[in-house]
C-alpha cells in the first residue's frame, strides 16, 4: 500500500486539472496514489480523468458525487483513503517534483503517535513564499499556535493522518455548499501536534472563481455554515478573549443572514454575542448590501 494519498476536489476545473496530473507525474517518489473527489462537475472532468486512468502513470481513483461544496468532497475523501497519510492538492494546484519524497521521508525520519501529522509550505509559481517560514527554532505545534502564538502569515499546507481525518466529519447543511476546513484542524489541535517541514509542497494559484476570492458571497450564501464555525470558535479553549469578540461578531451577522431568532440562546458565549450585536449587525448590512 502506499504511503500518501493525494486528493483533489474539482468542480468544473477540466480546464486547470492538468496542472496537477502533470505535476504528478514527475514526482521523484511514486509512493502515493491521486484520489480525485469530482463534486458534481458539469464539465468533462469525468472523461479527462478516465483518460488519464487509461495512461496508467500514476495511481488514480476517481469519485463522483452530487455538489456538496469543498468541506463535503473533503468528508468523501476522508472516508475513501486508505493510506497512511492524505494532503489535499486544490484542483488549480499542483506540487513540487520533490514534495511527496520529501513528505514520507519526512515523515518517516519523525512520526509518532502524539503527531497529527506535517505543516509544510505553499509557495507562488515565481518559487516565493505565500506568508512567512515556519519558525526555524520550532520543531513542532499545534494549527492553532501557528497562526496565533507564532504569528505566521498564510497558507500552509498541512499533511494529516488519515486516521485522524476521518475523525470529526463536517456537517452538511441544505442548501449550503461551505464550512470552514478548520474546524476538524481545531478538534486535533486538543490532542496532537504537525510537525514544522520548511519546503515547498504545493504551489498555488488564488484563481478568480476559487473561493477564497468570493468570500462575501461565501457568507451570504452560507450562514449556517459560518454560524456552525463561529460557534466551534467561540469552544476553542486556546482562543483569548479578543478571538472570542471577533467570533461572536460574525457569529452575529451569519444569524441574522439565516434568520436564526434563537442566535442569543444558541451562542455559548451569551453575554459577548449580546455585546457584539451592534457590530455583527453593521456587517450584516455591509455584506447584504455588497453581495
Amino acid at each position: 500500500m502506499k504511503t500518501l494519498t493525494v486528493f483533489t476536489p474539482a468542480y468544473n476545473r477540466a480546464y486547470t486539472l492538468h496542472k496537477c496530473y502533470e505535476s504528478l507525474q514527475k514526482q521523484t517518489s511514486k509512493d502515493f496514489t491521486w484520489l480525485i473527489i469530482d463534486d458534481g462537475s458539469t464539465d468533462n472532468t469525468k472523461e479527462l480523468v478516465d483518460s488519464w486512468i487509461s495512461e496508467n502513470k500514476i495511481e488514480i481513483r476517481y469519485k463522483y458525487q452530487e455538489n456538496q461544496g469543498m468541506h463535503g468532497a473533503h468528508n468523501t475523501a476522508y472516508e475513501l483513503i486508505d493510506t497512511e497519510l492524505n494532503v489535499c492538492i486544490d484542483s488549480d494546484d499542483y506540487m513540487p517534483e520533490d514534495a511527496v519524497e520529501n513528505i514520507v521521508s519526512f515523515w518517516k525520519e519523525n512520526k509518532r503517535e502524539d503527531l497529527a501529522g506535517i505543516a509544510g509550505l505553499d509557495i507562488y509559481e515565481s518559487g516565493e513564499i505565500i506568508g512567512d517560514k515556519l519558525p526555524e527554532n520550532i520543531k513542532e505545534s499545534t494549527y492553532w499556535d501557528i497562526y496565533h502564538k507564532y504569528k505566521v502569515k498564510g497558507d500552509k499546507k498541512l499533511v494529516y493522518r488519515s486516521d485522524l481525518t476521518r475523525k470529526y466529519p463536517y456537517p452538511v447543511f441544505e442548501g449550503e455548499k461551505y464550512v470552514g476546513l478548520g474546524y476538524k484542524y481545531a478538534k486535533l489541535d486538543d490532542n496532537y501536534k504537525l510537525l514544522f517541514l520548511n519546503k515547498p509542497l504545493c504551489v498555488v494559484e488564488y484563481m478568480e472563481d476559487g473561493s477564497s476570492r468570493n468570500m462575501l458571497r461565501q457568507y451570504r450564501n452560507n450562514p449556517r455554515g459560518f454560524s456552525f464555525i463561529r460557534i466551534e470558535d467561540m469552544k476553542n479553549p486556546r482562543a483569548d478573549l479578543k478571538f472570542k469578540f471577533k467570533s461572536c461578531v460574525h457569529y452575529v451577522s451569519s444569524s441574522l443572514i439565516s434568520k436564526n431568532r434563537n442566535f442569543i440562546k444558541d451562542s455559548n458565549c451569551k453575554i459577548l454575542t449580546i455585546l457584539a450585536f451592534p457590530i455583527g449587525f453593521f456587517v450584516y448590512k455591509y455584506i447584504i448590501k455588497n453581495t
